[in-house]
């Protein structure tokens, strides 16, 4: 959630409509990942069976979109700590949607996900890295070892299978994967997509500079996007494409995926939530949001455009993975 965890305050940002309509009708289904197939509900979606376990995923036209818990645990903060906005109707109104979240008294729990996207094709895109292993750059904080490789290896997916890795932004909750300790690319095939400006923010020794940048342009791998970018297409007109989108406040250069397949669609929403709460209520800050204003009104087009469209939300923190909005 942080870049360090003195500096985790870039964090916070992107969703929302208006808390009126947005309170009336969110609904949450659930179940996602390898690891969480066995405590929680289950929602719509293909189930795929690998390993010994369920990975329920959902399908958009000719994508399948696979949940995958790399980590579970407490914030280190309270929860009218991290979002000092929030009254007492927000919270109850975010119980609601992820119960999950609330551990007792004002304590705040949340997941650490990642997504697999399959097709076009067959080729395989991951949202995001996790926190990592054992000593990666969150360890001062996250629950760390992250168990993404096991949950790569149960959905039956291998390293060099991944053509794309997508990483929402530059925190290291989110690229602990990327690279292992020694700096060499996990995923050796493929490209990773992160925005220019938000590498363009980073101070030459931040570890997401040092752990995940350097390595990754020192090999090839790193692929900047400026702005809006499709990565794949599937067919002419409505065949399906995923792409990213610019969704910044959290952090300067913060990115969100959208997976399209003949017009449904699924959001992938990195750091633009991070917790229900800014569902039911988007004006609700987050404690450590790089441009509070800018989160605001990410948080509020993503939520409008998910809305409009039927779009389905996927979400890297909240306890259950999918949040549908209509």
């Amino acid at each position: 959630m942080s870049e360090t965890s003195s500096e985790f305050g870039r964090r916070r940002f992107l969703l929302a409509a208006t808390a009126a309509t947005v309170a009336g009708s969110l609904s949450v289904s659930g179940q996602a990942s390898a690891a969480e197939a066995g405590r929680a509900g289950t929602g719509p979606g293909p189930v795929r069976r690998a390993g010994r376990l369920a990975v329920e995923s959902r399908s958009v036209g000719p994508f399948e979109v696979m949940p995958l818990l790399d980590a579970s645990g407490p914030f280190f903060l309270d929860r009218q700590q991290a979002f000092p906005e929030a009254t007492p109707n927000d919270w109850n109104l975010a119980r609601a949607v992820d119960p999950g979240a609330f551990g007792p008294g004002e304590t705040w729990h949340l997941d650490f996900r990642c997504f697999a996207v399959r097709g076009p094709r067959n080729r395989l895109t991951l949202v995001d890295a996790g926190v990592g292993p054992a000593g990666s750059p969150a360890s001062d904080w996250a629950p760390v070892p992250g168990r993404l490789p096991a949950e790569l290896d149960l959905a039956g997916i291998a390293p060099e299978d991944v053509d794309t890795v997508v990483l929402t932004h530059l925190h290291e909750d989110h690229f602990g994967w990327s690279v292992g300790l020694d700096g060499t690319p996990m995923f050796p095939n493929a490209r990773y997509v992160v925005q220019r400006r938000e590498v363009a923010a980073l101070a030459a020794g931040q570890d997401a500079m040092t752990y995940v940048v350097n390595p990754l342009r020192a090999t090839g791998q790193l692929d900047e996007a400026d702005g809006a970018a499709r990565l794949a297409t599937v067919g002419r007109g409505a065949g399906g494409w995923i792409g990213v989108v610019p969704t910044p406040g959290h952090t300067p250069g913060h990115q969100s995926v959208v997976v399209d397949g003949r017009g449904a669609q699924v959001i992938v929403t990195g750091d633009v939530l991070v917790h229900a709460v800014q569902l039911v209520d988007p004006g609700v800050g987050y404690r450590f949001e790089a441009d509070p204003e800018a989160a605001r009104r990410s948080r509020q087009w993503l939520l409008a455009h998910a809305r409009a469209r039927g779009a389905a939300l996927a979400t890297a923190h909240l306890t259950r993975p999918w949040t549908d909005v209509g």
